[in-house]
């Protein structure tokens, strides 16, 4: 073999370019850095559905309640965990009884994550102050 010079090089060179995630992270502690999410400032409790559900899923339930307003009319949430019924609506049930800080909730975990969701394109948020 006249090319296993070539060949180690080449193979380390792959494992070092492909390992330079892993370095980095544990170089800057990016990796160890946690998001903290403050609980709602106006006291509620529970949400539309239990938090595992809504880390989860969230995106597919806001999906499914605009295709359900938009094209079927039907404006009503029945909550899976508690029966309570709710508006479908992003800025009157989630922005104004719950998370009512965006910049603090939505906007903190969104970047965290790296995701850029097109929920504000249509939603104009005023900014609190």
């Amino acid at each position: 073999m006249y090319d296993k010079g070539k060949i180690v090089i080449g193979v380390i060179l792959f494992l070092a370019l492909f390992t330079i995630p892993f370095w980095y992270s544990q170089a800057t502690g990016e990796a160890d850095r946690k998001l903290d999410l403050k609980p709602p400032p106006n006291g509620a409790t529970q949400c539309v559905e239990s938090a595992g559900y809504m880390r989860a899923k969230h995106m597919d339930l806001l999906n499914d309640w605009r295709n359900q307003v938009v094209r079927g009319e039907d404006r009503t949430y029945v909550s899976k965990l508690t029966g309570e019924t709710f508006d479908k609506s992003l800025t009157d049930t989630c922005l104004e009884q719950c998370h009512t800080n965006k910049s603090q909730f939505c906007d903190e975990c969104h970047s965290y994550l790296g995701v850029k969701p097109s929920c504000w394109d249509c939603h104009n948020i005023v900014e609190e102050e």
